[in-house]
């Protein structure tokens, strides 16, 4: 069994140009209002549905990116477009992680791999 996760957007390209950097993913294509990002395991995949209404609200699921130097991945994803929406990295429950956004808007969280 896999999950494929689904992420709404404008633009699935530009999108895919950043979410495939982002993750080490692999641009698979584009067809109609979809794009698709393949992961580095069999069944990883991301997919971009182009949608008309654009994003208003906090996601209700969001995509969380370990590493073991949180700090250096979040400047990484800086450079490629994405916004830091926490000044700070935050910690609870043995977990340290930095809220960011995409270049839409979407958030996803980088946070520091567990021991």
């Amino acid at each position: 069994m896999a999950i494929h996760i689904v992420l709404d957007c404008a633009d699935p390209e530009k999108l895919a140009a950043f979410w495939s950097k982002a993750l080490g993913y692999t641009i698979g294509g584009f067809a109609e209002q979809w794009g698709m990002l393949t992961g580095p395991r069999d069944g990883d995949v991301l997919l971009l549905q182009r949608v008309d209404e654009p994003k208003s609200v906090k996601n209700r699921m969001h995509l969380d990116i370990t590493t073991p130097d949180i700090e250096a991945k979040a400047a990484e994803l800086e450079a490629l477009g994405a916004t830091r929406l926490t000044p700070e990295p935050l910690s609870q429950f043995n977990s340290t992680w930095i809220t960011m956004a995409d270049p839409e808007g979407n958030e996803f969280c980088v946070c520091k791999e567990l021991a």
